[in-house]
């Protein structure tokens, strides 16, 4: 429902949304890929956190050591420095709704009308483009299609049409 959410208010196909965050913060919880909310990625290594509490306590204190353009936070891992201007306190980003309202936003931002969904989900993981967006849209690609139970390249094409009048 938060995806849904977050994705219609943004006018983007919710499971390119949902697929995006299970490539930034996903685990394996019960068997299962899931996406984590108390995560962090702290310059380049993985945190998860059992409560936001305890997510808020180490993002504050990765903030005192740490550059903010090198800390992500929350289930669309919302980069700090980079992205700044889009929240209020760096915990708001742990508020899996807001996180989720942030990453709907950005994605919108990076897609071009009429293109394939995977070259805006490649500028939201590195907006220059280049091999890191073309690896991380193979990365997501294969969750979007596991998401809409198709192969990775209908699963472009079935985002494409989640968004067409």
């Amino acid at each position: 429902p938060a995806y849904q959410l977050a994705a219609q208010r943004a006018g983007i196909p919710s499971t390119v949304l949902y697929a995006v965050a299970l490539q930034e913060s996903g685990i394996r919880r019960n068997g299962r890929l899931v996406p984590w909310p108390w995560s962090l990625n702290v310059a380049g290594q993985s945190r998860r956190f059992a409560t936001r509490a305890d997510a808020c306590a180490g993002l504050q204190q990765a903030m005192r050591a740490t550059p903010h353009t090198r800390i992500d936070a929350g289930l669309g891992q919302i980069n700090l420095g980079y992205h700044k201007h889009r929240f209020t306190g760096a915990c708001d980003l742990l508020d899996p709704y807001r996180n989720l309202a942030v990453a709907a936003e950005i994605l919108k931002e990076q897609h071009t009308p009429g293109e394939d969904w995977l070259l805006a989900i490649g500028r939201y993981h590195r907006p220059a483009g280049g091999e890191p967006a073309a690896r991380y849209r193979r990365s997501v690609s294969r969750h979007l299609a596991r998401v809409q139970g198709t192969r990775p390249a209908a699963a472009v094409l079935a985002a494409r049409q989640e968004t067409s009048p």
